[in-house]
């Protein structure tokens, strides 16, 4: 049995990763490199039990567990190390309340930590981008393959209504099952098959060098900004790097990842913002300007699974701020399905992409 997944971010990855375990050829097609938006610009925090009472919570839990194993199993240092998170606040003056909690030492008095919502047996943290890379250089050392180029079509039978493999730059990738997990290109594939929408959230961030000065506490804090609150996150990695995010934002998605590029006013803000919360954010220290495009679907759920109407094509996006930490379990789940057609350790049939209506292809001639 052969297997195309077409993307090389974190879940396509992952999928090949568990694939390959499962001795299923396996062939990756990407446009860019690996890890070259999402996953490899995101935060890379991960929560145990964030999800509780929401149809993720089976998919974070499962996942979590696997982030904490996969150290074991797979070569490389991704920065994987437990954390602890807080919530709090920024005061409006820049100073501290005398009736509130102390902040924390490395951060600015003006930054309030309400309470702690987060312990090392419930958050952890990964480098986003080395974890991918070194999933996908798993696969490929397992003998997966890696196929740079763009997807242009779906191959079907002449009953079109089995994929045969897929169109990639004019070429023809023959293939029993094709994956499709392009993040918020995967939209681009309504074109060849049934899929609900899958919209694109623009997140900026700044990285900065910290060094060891930042310890592993992952803030959620929320910032007064001309009489509104913005919510700000701040994560600090294993390798020295802290990676801060804020002001996301609707933008149109460019139809070449290598294309995205930051808003400069909302990198200025976040600038701003970063060096009121800790003397370690000062420009000089600034490792990256950069921005990134969630996945995003209508009702917020991830498509995992079979697509509609359509034999041998499968999809796996749409996972939102939780694409890092789920990426394990969905690749487990995705190769359960292609493998043994069902899955055993997670119920994805609430990421079923039948649930939402399929996007109209001139939808996308039009754009």
């Amino acid at each position: 049995m052969r297997v195309v997944i077409c993307g090389g971010g974190v879940i396509g990855a992952c999928t090949a990763w568990f694939l390959r375990r499962r001795g299923i050829d396996v062939i990756v097609v990407e446009r860019a490199d690996v890890a070259a938006a999402a996953s490899g610009k995101a935060g890379g925090f991960l929560a145990r039990d964030w999800c509780e009472g929401s149809p993720l919570d089976a998919l974070a839990r499962r996942s979590f567990a696997i982030h904490a194993q996969l150290p074991e199993q797979i070569a490389g240092d991704w920065g994987y190390r437990p954390m602890t998170a807080y919530s709090g606040f920024v005061a409006a003056d820049g100073h501290p309340r005398r009736d509130a909690p102390s902040a924390l030492g490395w951060l600015s008095n003006g930054v309030i930590i309400a309470q702690r919502i987060g312990t090392m047996e419930t958050a952890a943290i990964v480098h986003p981008k080395k974890f991918t890379v070194a999933v996908m250089n798993a696969a490929l050392a397992e003998g997966a393959e890696f196929r740079p180029g763009q997807v242009t079509g779906i191959m079907r039978d002449a009953n079109g209504t089995t994929a045969t493999g897929v169109e990639v730059d004019g070429g023809i990738v023959e293939a029993d099952a094709v994956v499709i997990a392009m993040g918020p290109w995967s939209l681009l594939a309504a074109q060849w098959m049934s899929l609900p929408a899958v919209y694109g959230q623009r997140s900026p961030s700044i990285v900065y060098d910290t060094g060891t000065d930042a310890p592993a506490d992952a803030l959620f804090l929320e910032y007064e900004e001309n009489g509104s609150a913005v919510s700000i996150e701040v994560f600090p990695r294993a390798d020295g790097s802290t990676h801060i995010t804020a002001l996301s934002d609707i933008a149109p998605l460019p139809l070449d990842p290598a294309a995205v590029t930051p808003d400069h006013d909302a990198i200025a803000r976040l600038q701003t913002m970063s060096e009121r919360l800790s003397p370690l954010f000062r420009s000089e220290r600034i490792i990256a300007r950069q921005a990134c495009f969630r996945p995003v679907t209508q009702d917020g759920l991830p498509l995992i699974g079979k697509v509609p109407q359509s034999e041998g094509l499968y999809v796996a996006t749409g996972h939102n701020v939780w694409g890092i930490l789920n990426a394990p379990a969905t690749g487990e789940a995705m190769a359960q399905l292609i493998a043994e057609g069902a899955t055993r350790n997670v119920d994805i049939s609430p990421f079923d992409p039948a649930r939402l209506a399929p996007l109209d292809p001139s939808l996308l001639q039009a754009r």
